[in-house]
């Protein structure tokens, strides 16, 4: 999310206290609610006006787990999943109707298993559910053992003797993958024929029986590659997430999209047009590869570019498509259309986006533009804590949502529109564009080749529409090469021959690589707009990453060819030609690269999110001060990505150009970015040193800041406070008793030292710093309550995430090693096992390993709160919720 100005700290206590006394912005509550706004779950919301919440359930409090998933049956009845356990069925009280829902607990019997040991859990831990076909359809996420024996996969259950219970399971397909980045939603057809699933970076693609997206996935990017240095997304290749079509048997798969990192959820519009909301990924925050949360509109045979560490491609690149709007940071988890509630027009043809960490429900609206859409946001619904998991559109025209995940406390959901202006929600198809219409057109030759597609999809390639140009690009990979590689070698106009080059690159032979680049360099560069120029560019860096390095002769010509166009007058411009003129090794590529790292600014209008400065401010003013001083130190995007393109430049460095380049690492150890930020930029450190003589590497080491690094990868200020105790083995129901019961404001500077003198700060990331083998905690008391907090310190293995899990690896010769897996390589596997030196790898031959498995013990030591006396731990808790904010009213005296 993007802070357009730096305010004060006063300027922002002042917006804190202006909260504090009731003052809101984007959201009113109905005055008429305040009688049923005495439940204080209900009282935390804030909504548009008109509109009213009911709490209609609370499953931890009766032990029925955090629930995750749901779906409304044939007879109205909602269906849910605890994340970690069973499927219930809930008959749901009328609107109004303050009656509990009658709740049960689907105990399967499957009549064709053989296996009589009745499990713990007979069917659950999804996180995706759908009712249709008669039948209910699971989407497991979870690693099989004795508690529940079925592993991640798409699962149909059936009621074969009518007596409303179901009784025959079916696997669909198993599926390669699992935890928060694992399986995730199923959704019907427009057509209620068949339908939709949708898959996070953690799963593999199965084997499918079509494709729209095409599997030729690889890096295709010259920029060097480092990966993410606390070890995330090592598990698959180069696809990312997915988006596959299945018939309502599971016989025939069909991929539809790739790219993304991790959504949860897809819905389909009033138009039939599918779109997702996907997730960013913190830790990369302050690199130039960055991506907030974006809304992306899931087109036949589209890519979304998300690639590991550094290769993450430009949403200007035009073998992938643009998001249609930026949200900003947070975790995506609930996707749905309103076309089915009895809500006002504009949030019926709203699609609704659920944010987990931030507890916000977007309103995102849509226009058609061109072959596909432009979009805007709005908070339609907000709480704090309030960490949303799923929702649908009920029977009834409400809609419904849940809360919980990581085992937090889940709570049920009903919003209801109460205005004159409310419509009944029936969804009524829409006429598309006329360039939605032909897009879809040339979509009907993905999948195979068809004759005459060719010469039917080749005007399309210098299309003006970027959708319709990758609709034709992707038309013509799915047709034998023979058919029009001469052609593209001889296209003469330019786009044209940028889209079909595109396509060669991909799908074509190596050995026409020299054609490819000389037919490019044929093109008058600057006659071409600035899009044109980027397209351009990207079609020279896929022949070479897709087709091979060119031989010293042709990389010389272009070299000269792209020389006069460099440095050019964007940013986005000079990245592309940074990066290809460092790798064809060009003669002036070092000086014209460090003379425009001198004097780079960033240009931040393509990072502009729809949420502006003041609305999260005033929404959160803990987490809009975080970002704001996050933000007052911000790397230089635009100098990080030349550093990290200069990191492979052996030739052309003069002396003062190597002192020049390596200082500015020393500099940048003490910019605040994402936990991956210190590590990423050693990393580019490291692998400039390698090309430096071997005479001159100390000094290059000294000067680059190798001092530095343990300081900033961990900077925990390791105060002499101590504990006065006398402490005691505190459990959740006495810690909370205590906490709660506190009176005045709490001790600020105690709270800050028992949060070192807890080791709290070895881990954990407060305000930018600190360490980075647990989540960061600037956020805490947004996301989650005081007995949740409490939970999770007392207990941490009650729930760990699986990005900060560990991994036992079984040996072959006996024995077993434990830890987090950082990186992996075709020989070994590279497993970080100390939390408080996350950067100490330990290596374990592949060869030599049995098996692995997920770990059930944390990472996170048990009782380091044990040494605290009661009002040592209230000003703990009171630093954690306070994000480390010294001026949060938790600590100021009432006046």
């Amino acid at each position: 999310m993007r802070i357009s100005s730096n305010p004060s700290l006063k300027s922002l206590f002042t917006l804190t206290v202006a909260i504090l006394v009731g003052i809101s912005c984007n959201s009113v509550k109905d005055p008429a609610s305040d009688e049923a706004n005495a439940d204080p779950k209900i009282a935390k919301l804030k909504l548009p006006a008109d509109f009213r919440a009911e709490h209609l359930y609370n499953p931890s409090a009766e032990g029925l787990g955090s629930w995750v998933s749901m779906t409304f049956d044939d007879k109205g009845r909602m269906i849910v999943s605890d994340q970690y356990g069973s499927l219930y069925r809930l008959v749901l009280p009328a609107i109004g109707d303050t009656t509990k829902p009658k709740v049960e607990k689907l105990d399967i019997i499957d009549s064709n298993s053989k296996d009589t040991a009745k499990p713990k859990v007979s069917m659950g831990y999804a996180q995706g559910l759908l009712y249709a076909f008669n039948s209910l359809y699971v989407m497991v996420n979870h690693s099989s053992n004795d508690e529940f024996k079925k592993g991640s996969g798409l699962y149909r259950l059936q009621d074969t003797n009518g007596d409303d219970q179901f009784d025959k399971i079916t696997l669909l397909k198993a599926l390669d993958g699992e935890g928060e980045h694992g399986p995730h939603s199923i959704v019907l057809s427009p057509d209620k024929k068949s339908m939709y699933v949708v898959a996070g970076n953690f799963t593999a693609i199965p084997k499918m029986d079509s494709y729209r997206a095409l599997p030729v996935w690889q890096i295709d990017n010259v920029l060097p590659l480092l990966r993410d240095p606390n070890g995330h997304d090592n598990t698959v290749a180069n696809h990312g997430g997915w988006i596959a079509h299945i018939d309502s048997t599971g016989t025939n798969w069909e991929l539809v999209s790739s790219g993304y990192r991790n959504p949860f959820d897809i819905a389909f519009n009033d138009a039939g047009e599918l779109f997702t909301y996907d997730s960013d990924m913190e830790w990369d925050f302050g690199t130039p590869w960055y991506r907030p949360t974006r809304i992306c509109h899931v087109t036949s045979g589209s890519e979304y570019g998300w690639r590991a560490g550094t290769e993450k491609w430009s949403p200007r690149y035009p073998d992938n498509l643009p998001p249609l709007l930026n949200i900003g940071q947070g975790s995506p988890t609930n996707f749905i259309y309103g076309g089915h509630a009895n809500f006002p027009e504009k949030y019926r043809k709203s699609l609704f986006a659920f944010d987990w960490s931030f507890g916000i429900i977007y309103a995102i609206q849509t226009q058609a533009d061109g072959a596909s859409y432009k979009a805007n946001a709005e908070e339609f619904l907000s709480g704090s804590p309030l960490p949303l998991t799923d929702g649908a559109i009920g029977p009834d025209g409400a809609m419904y949502f849940l809360t919980g995940g990581r085992r937090l406390e889940s709570d049920l959901y009903r919003i209801y529109y109460t205005g004159k202006d409310a419509e009944k929600g029936e969804m009524v198809a829409v006429e598309p564009t006329a360039d939605q219409k032909l897009r879809r057109q040339l979509e009907e030759y993905h999948g195979a080749p068809k004759a005459g597609a060719v010469d039917f999809v080749w005007p399309y390639l210098k299309h003006s529409d970027r959708f319709i140009r990758f609709a034709a690009r992707i038309a013509l990979e799915h047709q034998p090469v023979a058919q029009w590689q001469d052609r593209v070698l001889n296209e003469k106009d330019p786009v044209a021959l940028t889209t079909a080059t595109l396509a060669l690159a991909r799908q074509g032979n190596a050995a026409v690589k020299t054609q490819a680049l000389k037919s490019l360099m044929g093109v008058d560069y600057t006659q071409l707009t600035e899009q044109q120029q980027i397209d351009f560019l990207r079609a020279i860096e896929l022949v070479c990453a897709r087709m091979g390095e060119p031989d010293a002769a042709t990389k010389a010509q272009l070299a000269a060819y792209l020389n006069p166009q460099y440095p050019a007058k964007t940013n986005d411009l000079n990245r592309s030609l940074s990066k290809l003129m460092v790798y064809l090794d060009a003669p002036e590529a070092v000086a014209k690269t460090m003379a425009l790292m001198s004097v780079a600014v960033d240009d931040t209008t393509g990072q502009k999110t729809a949420m502006e400065s003041s609305d999260l401010i005033l929404r959160n003013p803990q987490y809009g001060m975080d970002i704001a001083n996050m933000l007052s130190k911000m790397p230089p995007l635009q100098q990080t990505y030349y550093a990290i393109a200069l990191s492979a430049a052996k030739n052309g460095w003069t002396p003062e150009l190597r002192d020049q380049y390596f200082q500015w690492f020393y500099k940048a150890f003490s910019y605040k970015g994402g936990h991956s930020f210190v590590g990423f930029i050693d990393n580019a450190r490291k692998n400039a040193l390698n090309n430096v003589p071997k005479p001159d590497f100390a000094h290059f080491n000294a000067i680059s800041g190798d001092s530095l690094v343990n300081t900033s990868r961990n900077n925990t200020v390791q105060g002499s406070v101590q504990p006065k105790g006398p402490g005691r083995g505190w459990n959740v129901e006495e810690a909370l008793a205590v906490v709660e019961k506190g009176e005045g404001p709490r001790n600020y500077e105690q709270g800050k030292a028992m949060f070192t003198a807890s080791l709290c700060g070895a881990c954990h990331g407060m305000r930018g710093e600190g360490g980075t083998a647990g989540p960061d905690l600037t956020q805490l008391g947004s996301r989650f309550s005081t007995k949740d907090i409490l939970e999770a310190i007392i207990d941490p293995g009650k729930t760990i995430s699986d990005q900060y899990g560990a991994t036992e690896f079984k040996l072959k010769a006996g024995g077993s090693v434990v830890g987090r897996l950082v990186k992996q390589d075709s020989e070994k596997y590279y497993i970080s096992q100390n939390p408080f030196a996350p950067q100490v790898l330990k290596e374990v031959l592949k060869k030599d390993v049995k098996n692995t498995a997920v770990s059930t013990v944390s990472p996170m030591l048990p009782g380091l709160i044990n040494r605290l006396n009661e009002d040592e731990l209230r000003d703990l808790i009171a630093y954690l919720k306070s994000g480390g904010n010294a001026q949060d009213t938790v600590f100021v005296a009432k006046k």
